[in-house]
């Protein structure tokens, strides 16, 4: 109670950090620019889905990497072969073994051509990750004579490595190339790029631009057969042939006379003569020397210009070209020129990536995402403001103080660390204003239990703070774990619900203690009253003695029903899986004219060969939901069937909103990562508990949260809400608050355990039930006056995710009050008075 000058100053220091921080975000762009230099101007970043943009999840193709590696090796072991006195030999390639076979026309020569193969032995590394690398090659022999070169998973492994990190760079260089702004372009896991582009729309041209390879190589046609002629009798040595832009296929000699790497510039322009667009492109001059080169030995030749396997143009040399600049001309239209130069210019991908995830969100649709968020934040903030001061009058308003500034202190945090802002991550803030009063109505409690049990105002006061940290500290951890495992193994909208999660559990630790401690002191100090009236209105009466375990058989009977009808929903019925589970596309539409036609939407669809196609309402009147299943062909085949809706729709005044597609590879991981994120999160939560209470606990409260989420979980499949990656943030966040009511029961339990050495065991426990029952029925009615608001103003895209959580908060409410206690009996906890009479048995034994 007396609060010396340093922690004052320490309130007052992060309280004004926390506003500085924090009012940035909230200011126009004009006034942040005139706000002072030495003040902070970051600002809150807002993630895809509440400013729009496009969000690619880049995966690089290990089966491209082996095959051209496979080439080139093949290409160099003939040409060492040759050069070594001429060594005959016939290469054939398995890709499945990544392995080359060398048969040798004269097995004499086997050493010899064995001596000269080793030498193409090389290290690889990724310098970002490794030093000293890997052997790439591996050498050995056949039964029958022949030699074996095979790529090494180590090389192959440190190749993808390295190409991914040389991916990102040629990626941001594409993407500066755009003029957006703050792009976020980091790597994920080995061989994994993701990219996030705000204010973007184009996702098709934004795909384009990234995951072209953009390999630019310039052929000699090999003269005198037509690819054709060498399908039909036979490849010539050191040939290929590739497809052309025109639809026919060219003969080429495979060494690259010319290399794209040689390139210094590319801009689009205009053929005046043919008024067609071009790409010029100018060499370097190594490159110009050897351009002038070719083209001077070749004259009347063709030479071919290839851009990813493709002949764009193979036209004839019709003289030296000793300039160092050229054109290249195809099917281009102004824009598809344009972005050839921007890939030419940035340089080609050292490997080709494929698009595993795909999101894209229309700007509009993140303003009502905004809008919904903010509706939701505010009614929710005015009805716990509101309650608290109707339940404890001017300790209410102490509490709402500390939960304004505790608001204030999470978006500093987000500011200051650069974090993102996410539609869930509202919802995390929303949900942490309703948790954020659970520790002060806690230590309001247990203030009124010491003054009710004879104490003075002071020391009930000095009580109810000091006995109920231990407890507040218990029921955030296991909260903090819960969130912190749900950021590592979540993703992109649901990570900014855990960072907001955890910030708010963070700074309402300093907030519900510490501000309002110092605000209850000071009015103490000023008013020194002789009665402490700290709470004016409650659900339950003081002083019930509802025999809990009593009635336990029976509660304990209808949950096993209950959770075995769960579990035989979710195992014979099954769940509506969101696409981040079952791969697919998930367009939302809007109609312009008025209230969408399902059953329209539904017909002008049916004819498009898409396969399972599923259309239904989305929240608004307007807004309607497509999910397209995955379609054979990958990525290209799901974005051309976007296409195919997009035309389908645009004659009925329909725009898309946003895509999402994920493929099957993306969607199985996450389904995999959701089962060990709540896995990981008992498991951590088990240890944390048995470190703190007693094994009983800790196996009991597994147990009690183990039912709630199975009872959860058999919502999601009795009822059909869509359960996708949110739902997994819910079920840790249910995780978090059903042992945070756990928890305080427990505490309950261990503290009358001591205090009542002799009481029975089913009686304590219906003691500190019947003690705790009041605190627990207005902390899961604070953060249901939270979660009601979600639920209702939240938007359609968070639907399931709140309705999942609002069930929570009562099936948590439930199986600490009454489930959790009969748990402990059967665990074998035990009173003190038959722990005593064991321990003297043991210790007479002993004598």
């Amino acid at each position: 109670m007396q609060f010396s000058p340093i922690r004052t100053a320490i309130i007052a220091f992060v309280a004004l950090m926390g506003v500085l921080f924090a009012v940035p975000s909230f200011l126009p762009q004009t006034v942040r620019d005139a706000w002072p230099s030495f003040l902070p101007k970051q600002t809150v970043v807002l993630g895809l889905d509440l400013q729009g943009g496009s969000h690619l999840l880049l995966q690089v193709d290990e089966k491209g990497i082996v095959s051209e590696r496979l080439q080139t090796l093949r290409r160099d072991v003939r040409n060492t072969l040759a050069n070594e006195n001429g060594i005959g030999n016939l290469i054939t390639t398995d890709e499945a073994t990544r392995t080359l076979t060398i048969e040798l026309t004269d097995p004499t020569q086997r050493d010899a051509a064995k001596a000269a193969i080793e030498k193409l032995q090389n290290t690889v590394s990724n310098s970002l990750i490794a030093v000293g690398g890997a052997q790439e090659l591996a050498f050995g022999d056949t039964t029958d004579g022949k030699l074996t070169v095979t790529l090494t998973p180590e090389g192959v492994n440190e190749r993808q490595s390295a190409l991914v990190a040389q991916s990102i760079e040629v990626i941001r260089k594409r993407v500066d190339e755009l003029g957006t702004t703050e792009p976020q372009i980091q790597r994920q896991g080995t061989n994994r790029v993701l990219v996030q582009v705000p204010g973007f729309g184009d996702s098709q041209r934004l795909k384009d631009i990234i995951s072209k390879t953009a390999r630019l190589t310039f052929h000699m046609v090999y003269p005198g057969m037509t690819a054709a002629q060498a399908e039909a009798q036979g490849l010539p040595a050191g040939t290929m042939i590739l497809p052309s832009q025109d639809g026919g296929s060219e003969l080429l000699y495979e060494d690259v006379a010319l290399g794209g790497e040689s390139l210094v510039d590319a801009q689009p322009s205009f053929d005046q003569q043919r008024s067609i667009p071009v790409v010029s492109f100018r060499f370097d001059t190594r490159g110009a020397i050897t351009f002038g080169q070719i083209t001077s030995a070749n004259v009347g030749k063709r030479f071919a210009i290839v851009l990813d396997d493709t002949v764009i143009t193979a036209p004839v040399i019709q003289q030296a070209i000793t300039g160092g600049t050229g054109q290249i001309s195809g099917n281009f239209t102004t824009a598809s020129a344009n972005d050839l130069a921007v890939l030419l210019r940035a340089g080609a991908l050292p490997a080709s990536l494929d698009v595993v995830e795909e999101r894209t969100v229309d700007a509009s649709l993140g303003a009502d995402s905004i809008q919904h968020g903010l509706t939701a934040g505010i009614v929710a903030a005015t009805l716990v403001v509101a309650f608290m001061v109707a339940a404890y009058g001017l300790f209410g308003v102490f509490a709402n103080i500390s939960l304004i500034l505790n608001i204030v202190l999470i978006f500093g945090a987000l500011s200051m660390l650069g974090a993102t802002l996410t539609l869930p991550g509202i919802a995390g803030i929303v949900l942490t204003i309703g948790m954020a009063v659970d520790a002060n109505v806690l230590i309001y409690e247990r203030m009124r239990e010491e003054q009710n049990a004879g104490k003075s105002p002071l020391q009930a006061i000095n009580a109810g703070f000091q006995r109920a940290w231990g407890t507040i500290i218990d029921s955030h951890l296991t909260q903090l774990i819960a969130a912190t495992v749900l950021y590592f193994l979540g993703s992109g909208p649901v990570q900014g619900f855990a960072v907001t999660l955890a910030l708010g559990i963070l700074t309402s630790l300093f907030t519900s203690y510490t501000v309002t401690l110092y605000f209850v002191g000071w009015w103490f100090r000023a008013t020194r009253p002789k009665t402490l009236k700290i709470q004016h209105f409650r659900f339950i009466p003081d002083g019930t003695k509802i025999p809990f375990m009593k009635i336990s058989r029976y509660v304990i009977a209808f949950s096993i029903v209950a959770s075995v009808l769960s579990i035989g929903s979710a195992y014979f019925k099954g769940f509506n899986l969101g696409i981040d589970f079952v791969g697919g596309t998930a367009i939302v539409i809007q109609h312009d004219g008025g209230p969408a036609d399902v059953g329209n939407v539904r017909e002008l669809l049916d004819g498009l060969n898409l396969g399972e196609v599923q259309v239904q309402g989305f929240g608004t009147p307007e807004d309607v939901l497509v999910r397209v299943q995955a379609q054979e062909g990958g990525q290209d085949a799901d974005q051309a069937a976007v296409a195919k809706v997009r035309e389908a729709l645009a004659t009925e005044n329909y725009t898309i909103r946003s895509t999402e597609a994920v493929s099957g590879t993306v969607s199985s991981e996450l389904a995999w990562k959701g089962t060990i994120a709540v896995i990981i999160s008992l498991l951590a939560i088990l240890i944390y508990i048995w470190f703190r209470f007693e094994w009983q606990f800790a196996l009991a409260a597994v147990t009690t949260t183990s039912h709630d989420i199975i009872m959860t979980i058999g919502l999601y499949s009795i009822t059909g809400l869509e359960f996708n990656l949110t739902s997994i943030a819910a079920v840790l966040t249910l995780v978090g608050l059903s042992l945070n009511e756990t928890v305080v029961v427990s505490d309950r339990v261990r503290e009358n355990l001591r205090k009542h050495r002799k009481m029975p065991l089913p009686e304590l426990i219906d003691l500190s039930i019947n003690q705790t029952i009041v605190r627990t029925s207005l902390t899961s009615f604070t953060v249901f006056l939270a979660l009601i608001p979600l639920v209702v103003f939240g938007g359609e895209v968070i639907r399931s995710f709140t309705i999942a959580m609002t069930f929570g908060v009562f099936v948590g409410m439930y199986s600490s009050i009454i489930v959790n206690g009969p748990i402990l009996i059967n665990f074998g906890l035990k009173a003190k008075a038959e722990e005593d009479a064991k321990t003297k048995m043991v210790d007479g034994a002993a004598v």
